[in-house]
């Protein structure tokens, strides 16, 4: 069979029996987590087709000319912005809600150019590239030679058709005396439970560059309805309904949430930064370990079929392209002299949750020191990186609650296990080597939980007294968990369990930060409902810590 032939004749468990059989018998030879990488037949596994090659991207090209439907239903979306370049991304669907796309297994020229000025009057770059079908027809554009701490406008061509314009901007020089840097930050977009209505807000907002901290899709089934938000004008698809499993599932999904006008929105008006957590592959995954009880070696097939569409659908370049189950996405970008952004991966690497996972009394297994949330590599490379920086402000984007968090006052208390509260021993080294490097400022981002936080980071959690070394902004959900509310049923009991908790909010929203040379803002913005569209956006709080100086006070 072919690669295409392959992903089409799912199984009982959602992939081809020739898949999982592969995935047996080369799981047991050669170590799960590497199985897909390191043997020929990994090209047979249609996970790690390169460009170009045999099958499909030798294929004849197809003519621009003969798509009759928009192709840009996606939109664009631009990240990771260097001081000279930028990465430009749309991905061409004219049915996005099908496993193709809407388009055969043939090559797409597609041409992009970005200006200085919205109407395209002053063309500083252009070009063209080639949508593959391989990546689902995605396009990522390096774009290079611009000038530094500037805004761009830029569009893609194929054919007749015209993309929507972005807007992106480049970072400062290394080195710059950059002012001052907004920042906002989201996660956790559940389509089923309510509409992206915080995007649109977003979307108007004066930021520099947005950062995306994990669950931009969730696994889950979609109704015909969409769930929360109780269609009554379409009816979505029957596939959506049921969880993602393979290549094509999750290709669809992308499709689905990509088709928000308010999402596409957001990604139009701001670079994003992204990085994921569990949902875009599975609930609470844990390196292979999976949370359902199928074969570690099945389980990887999902997982190279999730960080393939992941790849496919984000704005992200080339050395973060997957090979099989494995994919770099942390990396490092820096903001001149001001501040230097550490992006995490907490959940490729880590250890299995201890005690089985959700909210447990901590112990000699939670407590183990061998535990990792990063795997050894990642927290090598943070540390380093943090005793070579010379920014202002350290910022580390990642996806779980950083800062202890007990459930109830006294010492009856449980910490969640799927939080580095679950792998203290890998946080105490990651907080050790911050002090180490003489990191003054630091600051967490951070996503997961459905609500707002704003935590001091302490020397010692367990003493309320003790030195505040750093601070942690916690974004809210963009739609999941519903409405949500100001004060959710564990206010209280978490309130006066954790006295460096600040704040506490459990509206859906985002979060702002503005950066300085003096101090650091933070404004937590929510809106009120999400299952009905168009809520406005207001301030649940706002917050200030000085540089050299850090805790948060109300600003």
């Amino acid at each position: 069979m072919t690669p295409a032939q392959i992903s089409r004749t799912p199984g009982p468990q959602g992939h081809s029996a020739e898949l999982r059989d592969a995935a047996r018998r080369l799981g047991s030879g050669v170590g799960r987590r590497r199985f897909l990488t390191v043997t020929g037949a990994a090209a047979a596994l249609a996970f790690t087709v390169g460009l170009p090659g045999a099958g499909t991207a030798a294929a004849a090209e197809l003519d621009a000319r003969r798509i009759t439907e928009d192709p840009f239903t996606l939109g664009v979306a631009s990240g990771d912005p260097l001081p000279e370049s930028v990465l430009l991304w749309t991905r061409l669907a004219p049915r996005p809600y099908e496993a193709d796309g809407g388009l055969p297994a043939e090559r797409v020229e597609v041409r992009w150019e970005i200006a200085r000025d919205e109407r395209f009057r002053r063309i500083v770059r252009r070009g063209s590239t080639t949508a593959h079908p391989e990546f689902g027809h995605s396009v990522h554009v390096d774009v290079g030679g611009l000038d530094s701490d500037r805004g761009f406008y830029y569009r893609f061509r194929a054919g007749s058709w015209t993309s929507p314009t972005g807007r992106t901007r480049t970072a400062p020089e290394r080195g710059a005396r950059t002012g001052s840097l907004s920042l906002a930050a989201v996660s956790c977009q559940a389509y089923h439970d309510g509409y992206f209505t915080a995007y649109r807000h977003l979307a108007e907002e004066d930021v520099d560059v947005v950062f995306h901290l994990g669950d931009y899709l969730y696994e889950y089934a979609v109704t015909a309805t969409g769930g929360a938000r109780g269609y009554t004008d379409r009816v979505l698809p029957a596939h959506f309904n049921r969880e993602t499993l393979t290549l094509e599932d999750y290709r669809m999904r992308y499709g689905l949430y990509k088709s928000d006008p308010d999402l596409r929105a957001a990604h139009a008006a701001h670079p994003f930064v992204v990085t994921w957590d569990d949902h875009e592959t599975e609930n609470n995954y844990a390196g292979d370990t999976p949370e359902n009880t199928v074969p570690p070696e099945e389980f990887l097939l999902r997982r190279a079929a999730a960080y393939r569409a992941y790849w496919e659908n984000q704005p992200l370049r080339a050395p973060q392209r997957p090979a099989g189950p494995d994919m770099r996405l942390y990396r490092r970008l820096e903001f001149g002299r001001l501040a230097q952004f550490d992006i995490l991966d907490t959940r490729q690497y880590r250890s299995n949750q201890a005690y089985g996972d959700g909210w447990k009394v901590p112990g000699p297994e939670s407590e183990d020191p061998s535990r990792t949330m990063t795997g050894a590599a990642q927290e090598r490379w943070l540390l380093d990186g943090w005793k070579n920086s010379g920014a202002r402000w350290n910022v580390m984007p990642q996806q779980v609650t950083f800062a202890q968090r007990r459930d109830v006052p006294g010492d009856a208390y449980k910490l969640s296990m799927d939080s580095w509260d679950g792998y203290p021993a890998s946080r105490q080294r990651i907080m050790d080597g911050a002090e180490a490097a003489g990191i003054e400022n630091l600051m967490v981002l951070t996503g997961d939980v459905h609500v707002g936080y704003g935590l001091d980071l302490k020397k010692d959690f367990d003493d309320p007294a003790s030195r505040t070394v750093g601070t942690e902004i916690v974004a809210t959900s963009i739609a999941s968990g519903k409405d949500g509310a100001d004060k959710p049923a564990n206010w209280d009991n978490l309130t006066g369990a954790n006295p460096h908790m600040k704040f506490y909010n459990g509206r859906r929203g985002y979060a702002l930060v503005t950066l300085d040379r003096d101090e650091a803002r933070a404004d937590f913005r929510t809106v009120a409902a999400v299952t009905t569209p168009g809520a406005p956006v207001t301030t649940a709080g706002s917050f200030v810590t000085e540089a050299g100086n850090p805790g948060l006070t109300p600003a």
